[in-house]
């Protein structure tokens, strides 16, 4: 395993990032095929194992089990101060007024809830899921810098917005003198390039840095186009990210280099991200030994630039989904 400062700050992340939301227990939340806590935990410790130390949650994921899970991992399988533990805020956890959003009082109590899932007394990387646009970005910042004030979060980042509005986040920050982002979490990968456009440039101009979501595409880029999963049959967003009219060329372009290379696809798909600058640390998701052995086998895969050009030959523009 490699690893860097994440953006510009001090703080050091593995090159992958293990994306939690693959565990949770099945029954609770939206994601029914996430894997039950005595699956997830023998991945769990290989990760680790292989020197994976940046580990991704959020509060919505499996309504709360994925923390719970990974709180009860890094006490099983490491010390605290060895892995960065980040999660996220915003998504709807309970009915009613103040159940989500960005809001100071749903910020300040969504934390508390998410370090006592994780049983832990203060976050890695404390991120916003989402923009929420019911919120001044002045209350969601000011709550934010308290929240590292207080010693309970460490940095602070955000995840899939326009351009322009982490560009107001940033800069009315500075503007008060609160804690900035330090990272991106976004959508990127060979199947959906739009980030190029706006908001990477930004991120590499101001020191941020990025940890893309779905760098597999939910597995597209992994697999035959036609081939289905227990995730693909169940995953209404993931159905909304990607089409077989302009994705499928680039799908067929990725098991090319892979069968030329002589390795899984996957590696091709991660290489090709890693080989970006302004990209940190992809978040994978894992279900299987095998996932994230390829993951690990990414950092060490060098794409030549006449690969990456082929890569990308067949890209068509897409339109912007999940923010």
């Amino acid at each position: 395993m490699k690893y860097v400062r994440l953006g510009a700050s001090g703080l050091e992340v593995s090159r992958i990032c293990l994306g939690m939301m693959s565990f949770g227990e099945p029954e609770r939340g939206m994601t029914p095929w996430s894997l039950p806590e005595d699956e997830a935990m023998p991945l769990i410790r290989k990760a680790l194992e292989a020197g994976v130390t940046f580990l991704d949650t959020a509060n919505v994921y499996s309504a709360g089990s994925s923390e719970e899970i990974t709180g009860r991992a890094v006490r099983e399988f490491t010390a605290r101060d060895d892995v960065v533990l980040a999660t996220k805020v915003h998504g709807r956890m309970r009915p009613g007024p103040n159940g989500g959003g960005l809001s100071r009082v749903a910020i300040l109590r969504e934390l508390e809830a998410s370090l006592r899932r994780l049983q832990v007394d203060h976050v890695d990387l404390y991120q916003i899921h989402r923009w929420d646009p019911a919120t001044p970005i002045e209350e969601t910042l000011e709550a934010l810098d308290s929240a590292v004030r207080s010693g309970k979060v460490r940095y602070l980042g955000a995840s899939s917005m326009w351009a322009w509005q982490f560009s107001k986040a940033l800069y009315t920050a500075g503007e008060h003198g609160w804690h900035r982002f330090v990272s991106m979490q976004d959508h990127y990968n060979l199947l959906n390039r739009e980030e190029e456009r706006e908001m990477l440039p930004l991120c590499a101009d101001r020191g941020v840095g990025v940890i893309p979501w779905s760098p597999l595409a939910r597995g597209r880029l992994t697999r035959d186009w036609d081939e289905a999963t227990a995730r693909s049959g169940t995953d209404d967003f993931g159905r909304r990210l990607y089409d077989e009219r302009s994705d499928r060329a680039v799908v067929e372009r990725v098991g090319e280099v892979a069968r030329e290379r002589g390795v899984p696809r996957a590696r091709v798909a991660l290489a090709w991200l890693l080989a970006k600058p302004v990209v940190t640390a992809p978040i994978v998701g894992v279900t299987k030994a095998g996932h994230l052995d390829d993951a690990v086998a990414a950092v060490d895969l060098h794409l030549t630039d006449e690969e990456i050009a082929r890569l990308e030959e067949p890209y068509t523009p897409h339109a912007v989904v999940g923010f």
